[in-house]
């Protein structure tokens, strides 16, 4: 129930406390039990997967395997093309060069759908270590 003027805020918060010990807007994201089971999933990966994340329906993270550069991704295709697009949906974005990594990376995002009805519930990107993969 979020305005756009409450999520520009809300994703200024964010960025505002990227590297800084206190993060009130980002701990709650990355201090539940999803995020946990998503760091999980990273390590399980042996390097493969870089990180995982999962967007509500406004695009707004609720959990992550760790700290992305911002709070809401509904403006981006990540989110516009999956959550709005209904189950199904997938959106394969760019291999790019990570500077910090030195390695290769793409984002792949697709929508979580319950299944008991169908229904979207959430988006979610995996990000994807692409010199992994050769």
């Amino acid at each position: 129930a979020y305005s756009q003027d409450q999520i520009d805020a809300l994703d200024q918060a964010w960025r505002n406390e990227v590297g800084l010990a206190e993060r009130p807007t980002i701990d709650p994201v990355l201090q539940n039990s999803a995020s946990e089971f998503l760091r999980d999933v990273v390590t399980d990966n042996g390097g493969t997967v870089t990180e995982v994340f999962i967007m509500d329906a406004r695009g707004l993270n609720v959990a992550a395997s760790a700290v992305t550069s911002d709070y809401w991704q509904g403006d981006e295709a990540k989110f516009s093309e999956t959550y709005p697009n209904g189950g199904g949906a997938i959106h394969f974005g760019e291999v790019e060069f990570d500077e910090s990594s030195q390695s290769y990376h793409g984002q792949i995002s697709l929508t979580i759908s319950d299944p008991s009805n169908g229904e979207v519930v959430a988006a979610m990107t995996v990000g994807v270590n692409a010199e992994a993969l050769f």
